[in-house]
């Protein structure tokens, strides 16, 4: 007699692996502020940081430039 085997009738990763909306929406947003900082460093020492911080940031833009 041959032996049973249990076959899955779904595929495996079948189940519904779909993101929340914000799941996307958080690091693009993240990234979207990230960028306007680097992209205008005046607004970056407004927020009062160490003016070095600003320096570094105009140095790399200028540097990316390029």
């Amino acid at each position: 007699m041959p032996a049973h085997t249990h076959t899955r009738s779904h595929a495996q990763g079948s189940a519904d692996s779909r993101l929340p909306w914000w799941a996307l929406a958080l690091p693009v947003l993240a990234f979207a502020v990230l960028l306007v900082l680097i992209a205008d460093p005046a607004q970056a020492r407004a927020a009062g940081g160490d003016p070095a911080v600003g320096q570094i940031i105009e140095h790399l833009q200028h540097t990316l430039s390029r």
